[in-house]
């Protein structure tokens, strides 16, 4: 355990003392996003753009992490066990894709809907049944939903002129 979290220590030192506008913590062991990360990178949250928690074991994320990394594009959560999303992510203004493949979600998070920059979603291999497809029609930015691997009541592949569905 020790290993990890001293590789979660470097990762988070590189981020700020290169001044990346990465953060990846993939593959780190995590059950939860660190609360001491938000003080380490307290100066430089506005310059990451692209967080990646992907492969880690995290159960959920507190939605000060999505208060906290407001100018946040890209986000990949992929083979996570996250079953939902707080509602403060429906509030970022620009995030650009994210990842959600490989989880537990039984729902689409309806969160995202809210999310007007948002252009690609994957939830592939996740447990969902169905979609709104209406609200998906409705995000203004969308561009390709990837649900493939889930039990959705109609599988039908769909493209709208909005977006592409990937079932």
């Amino acid at each position: 355990m020790g290993e990890a979290v001293a590789n979660v220590a470097r990762r988070i030192n590189a981020t700020v003392e290169e001044a990346r506008d990465t953060l990846d913590l993939s593959d780190c062991k995590l059950i939860s996003f660190p609360d001491g990360v938000f003080k380490v990178l307290r100066s430089c949250t506005d310059n990451i753009h692209k967080i990646t928690l992907a492969n880690n074991e995290v159960k959920a994320l507190p939605s000060k992490f999505f208060t906290t990394f407001v100018q946040l594009r890209e986000l990949d959560l992929e083979g996570n066990v996250l079953t939902k999303l707080p509602d403060a992510v429906g509030n970022m203004e620009h995030l650009v894709s994210i990842n959600l493949a490989k989880n537990r979600f039984s729902t689409f998070p309806q969160q995202l809907m809210n999310v007007r920059t948002l252009q690609h979603i994957n939830l592939e291999s996740n447990q969902i049944t169905e979609l709104q497809i209406e609200g998906l029609c409705e995000m203004p930015a969308l561009q390709c939903v990837d649900v493939r691997g889930n039990p959705l009541a109609s599988s039908s592949c769909l493209s709208t002129q909005h977006f592409h569905l990937l079932t």
